[in-house]
């Protein structure tokens, strides 16, 4: 049984006081923690009245980044190691999802995940696995970590914005385009936004267009 209580991070309940109708949850990247990523709510709330956020730390201490986890070690950057570390951290955050979704009675389709550098590989890994699609992916400076198997194990193709600055010395632009070409070649709906200059980050255009992108597939927008 996967120790989901491994998992644990900071959340912010609707902003409209009521029950969530929609979960986002943020998937942060390599050395950072949830609280990190919870950053992006403020920006994303009034247009996501509705939606409860959660930003679970990844299962595995960093070292040396202090107040960081890991979602797998990068002691070994070869896209092997890669593929082996979404497989390993998949199935806690599969557990994690399901564990909230049901506590909120919410179908997969009100589900979205939106993740930074190492936590958009997890999301691009497990999304596409699920049985029940989800209500789509926002992936900011990351990459497909395991493209060889993506067509044979993909069960459900959810919608997907993938953001990526044209600088970024830590994960390599080329990332975004091989990630589109490879999912769109499978039928995906894959929308993509090139951030020009910046580097591993997420600037204000990016904020806007995630913004616009979750609002849009959960349906949260001029909702009574």
């Amino acid at each position: 049984m996967n120790d989901v209580t491994r998992l644990k991070g900071p959340m912010a309940s609707p902003a409209s006081g009521g029950d969530p109708r929609s979960l986002v949850i943020l998937l942060h990247g390599y050395g950072s923690n949830g609280a990190d990523l919870m950053g992006l709510v403020p920006y994303w709330r009034a247009s996501l009245p509705d939606t409860v956020f959660m930003a679970p730390n990844a299962p595995e201490i960093c070292p040396g980044a202090p107040g960081g986890f890991q979602w797998w070690s990068l002691t070994d950057l070869g896209p092997a190691s890669r593929a082996a570390g979404v497989r390993q951290a998949a199935p806690l955050v599969n557990a994690f999802i399901d564990m909230h979704r049901t506590a909120y009675d919410l179908p997969n389709h009100k589900v979205a995940l939106v993740g930074f550098s190492q936590g958009t590989m997890m999301a691009l890994h497990v999304g596409p696995r699920r049985s029940e699609a989800l209500a789509g992916i926002v992936g900011y400076s990351g990459m497909l970590a395991d493209p060889d198997v993506l067509q044979s194990e993909a069960r459900t193709k959810p919608p997907l914005l993938l953001v990526h600055g044209d600088a970024d010395p830590m994960v390599p632009f080329a990332a975004m385009g091989q990630a589109d070409v490879a999912f769109r070649g499978m039928g995906f709906e894959v929308s993509t936004h090139a951030a020009h200059g910046l580097g591993h980050s997420i600037d204000e255009a990016g904020l806007r267009l995630g913004g616009e992108f979750l609002a849009r597939r959960l349906h949260d927008v001029g909702q009574g």
